[in-house]
């Protein structure tokens, strides 16, 4: 059976990463694994849509609406623009940071409220964390995606250590202490 994960998230907070470190990982499992980006307007901190898709057999790299298992996201409101394409009994794993598009920064509209229990009103499974605090505590701003990675992993049947060989072969050397701490503290954070 196919599994399908959605990552979202503004330009620039390493969506890209995120979504090669998990393809591997299931790759390296075996599974046939598809994987694509689908780019809003990246650089300007527009939104930035990854699919990853794996199963036995996956003939496309696309997610419709009410497939994803999970959506994992960067920023809260990046989770309410996708919640449509979740499943039923999907889950979102989310950072409780608050990314300003630029509609709220020029004036011309406000941040929605209470964005978490709409998601849960919605029905979804919410994991929300803030995990730009525990990017920080492990020595990165930049590390965000690597704990919602963490984070991610807690609902996989799969031993940390294979999701820690797969950050040492998706990230520079030099980065893979950091990068270490930050997917630790988001597995194990409460």
């Amino acid at each position: 059976m196919t599994k399908n994960i959605m990552i979202v998230g503004v330009g620039g907070q390493g969506s890209l990463l995120a979504s090669k470190l998990l393809g591997h990982l299931l790759l390296s499992e075996g599974y046939d694994v598809k994987v694509s980006e689908v780019h809003g307007m990246s650089q300007r901190g527009g939104s930035v849509v990854t699919y990853v898709r794996f199963g036995e057999k996956v003939y496309s790299p696309i997610i419709d609406k009410g497939e994803a298992d999970f959506i994992v996201s960067f920023e809260k409101l990046e989770a309410a623009r996708y919640l449509e394409y979740l499943k039923k009994d999907g889950r979102i794993v989310v950072n409780t940071q608050e990314i300003d598009p630029m509609p709220v920064i020029t004036g011309a509209a406000q941040y929605p409220e209470n964005l978490i229990e709409k998601l849960k009103a919605a029905g979804a499974q919410v994991d929300a964390m803030d995990c730009l605090s525990l990017a920080e505590e492990a020595g990165s701003s930049k590390a965000v995606n690597i704990v919602l990675m963490g984070r991610l992993s807690k609902y996989f049947d799969l031993p940390v250590e294979k999701w820690q060989k797969a950050i040492d072969e998706c990230v520079p050397p030099k980065f893979a202490r950091l990068n270490h701490k930050a997917f630790l503290l988001g597995r194990e954070s409460e």
